[in-house]
């Protein structure tokens, strides 16, 4: 899609359709709005009176052949409380209305902001949510597709800078539907070879260095919970670290490091899974798609510090060579693990991709898994888990979340949930003892392998896919949380 600005009067520009949103308020027909109703002849305030204009948040109000205006159609998007809109909003009520005008035909799109959101950031959060919304995982569907992509869109009403808005709206938002269409795929299409393949396609493209571990080069480097995960399967397991090294780097300095689990299909191992959904656990490598998508936004935009991504890549599959519930395995770390429950293998993977982050010099360490099913009962699919062993660590991620727009929540760790974790066989067992706090005691696990490293964990059980479709996004993958990686990234401070 062409994403661009504008200089014309919204009522002069020809478009098959113009967008705008209103609040949610006595008199929602005001600023820039006002302008537009007195180019209609007072038709918006008199459908406003009427009740069908009320600003609701995302209530759709299509006008065609509007008088007065030159744009084929009018849509105007319902805003919600004018006290709680933020730019999250924005991008979201762009998308819903992206998405409605496509299942309608349209093609050529302009966007007028209203006379309060005329910046770059605006203008960023627009482009973003255009280009999220016109994102779809059909591409495996043969013939005639319904929802053709939207060809263009102008955004009107913007200061002259809000063109730097536009671009690096672009940049994340195609690193975060690079994220969605990897996990979108399915597993026979996605191997963790496969996976390997298109990250180091993706490095060497935007000048990356990437360097991909196979199976024995897994086994030298004593990587027994991954090998332990991938045993089961003909699939190889694969480590893919990527790095970015911005041009002022000063050997020594902060090296932030972006873990991210890729199970490529989790049938659960020998713990096997119910079969009911069983497909959806292609979506078990939502992790590592992030992170290949966060590097190759960070390419494009070069933060200020070195960024090393490491994504475990494998499958779960319970084969005759299977690890088994009672098996003891040996960490690259040294540490011993008891599994005691072979679906729990995410962080068994990551135990040995943060253990080998740390080896290659990482300082700050954030990593991404669709870990548990107890994070989604806990927060269902609204908000992230958070879960970190440094405040000031764990604080910076939360603020580059509200700042992206991706909703995360904090998580406790207390030291008495280590005590679930205590191995009688083995150093530690790899579900926690007793009744309850899974989300917590998957997070205490992988903490076991970070030592002093300033560390957060984001469970994205919840938030990595939908199951069905929303207004503002298609059904599949999300991309979370590409978006607050990048703003932690481009916002990097060691102290």
């Amino acid at each position: 899609m062409k994403i661009s600005l504008d200089s014309q009067a919204a009522a002069a520009i020809e478009t098959q359709a113009l967008v705008t949103y209103v609040f949610e308020e006595d008199d929602p027909i005001n600023g820039r709005v006002a302008d537009l109703d007195k180019s209609t002849g007072g038709l918006l305030r008199r459908l406003s009176k009427n009740g069908e204009l009320t600003g609701k948040s995302l209530e759709m109000t299509l006008i065609h052949a509007p008088a007065g205006l030159k744009a084929e159609r009018l849509l105007i998007v319902g805003a919600g409380k004018r006290d709680k809109f933020s730019l999250a909003e924005l991008r979201k009520l762009s998308g819903a209305g992206l998405r409605f005008l496509k299942t309608r035909g349209v093609k050529r799109v302009a966007f007028f902001v209203r006379e309060t959101d005329t910046n770059p950031g605006a203008a960023e959060a627009v482009t973003e949510g255009s280009l999220l919304a016109d994102f779809e995982g059909d591409k495996y569907k043969t013939g005639q597709k319904s929802d053709a992509p939207v060809e263009s869109a102008a955004l009107l009403g913007w200061q002259a800078d809000a063109g730097q808005g536009i671009d690096r709206g672009r940049i994340i938002a195609e690193g975060q539907n690079l994220a969605r269409e990897l996990a979108n795929e399915p597993s026979n299409k996605m191997t963790p070879v496969m996976l390997a393949e298109r990250a180091a396609a993706m490095a060497r493209e935007e000048g990356l260095a990437c360097e991909v571990l196979d199976e024995k080069r897994i086994a030298e480097m004593k990587m027994g919970a991954l090998l332990s995960v991938a045993q089961g399967s003909v699939e190889p397991a694969r480590v893919i670290a990527i790095t970015y090294t911005p041009a002022n780097y000063a050997p020594g300095g902060p090296v932030l490091g972006l873990v991210g689990k890729a199970v490529t299909f989790d049938t659960g191992g020998i713990s096997i899974k119910p079969a009911n959904d069983m497909d959806k656990m292609k979506f078990d490598m939502c992790g590592g798609a992030a992170m290949i998508g966060t590097m190759r936004a960070l390419a494009r935009l070069k933060p200020p510090v070195k960024v090393i991504a490491v994504v475990p890549a494998t499958e779960n599959m319970p084969g005759g060579k299977a690890q088994k519930p009672g098996d003891i395995q040996t960490s690259m770390s040294g540490k011993t693990i008891e599994v005691m429950n072979t679906d729990a293998e995410g962080r068994l993977i990551l135990a040995d991709a943060v253990t080998y982050a740390r080896k290659l010099g990482c300082t700050h360490l954030v990593d991404a898994a669709t870990l548990t099913g107890a994070i989604v009962v806990a927060l269902a699919g609204i908000n992230t888990g958070v879960f970190g062993t440094n405040q000031a660590f764990t604080d910076r991620i939360l603020a580059s979340a509200n700042a992206a727009g991706d909703k995360m929540w904090p998580m406790p760790m207390d030291d008495e949930y280590r005590e679930m974790i205590k191995g009688t066989m083995a150093d530690i067992q790899n579900v926690g003892s007793g009744k309850g706090g899974g989300a917590i005691t998957g997070a205490m696990f992988i903490r076991e392998f970070v030592d002093d490293v300033p560390w957060v964990h984001l469970d994205i059980a919840g938030t990595a896919w939908f199951d069905d479709a929303k207004p503002w996004m298609a059904k599949g993958a999300t991309g979370v949380p590409v978006r607050t990686l990048v703003d932690l990234a481009m916002n990097f401070n060691s102290k």
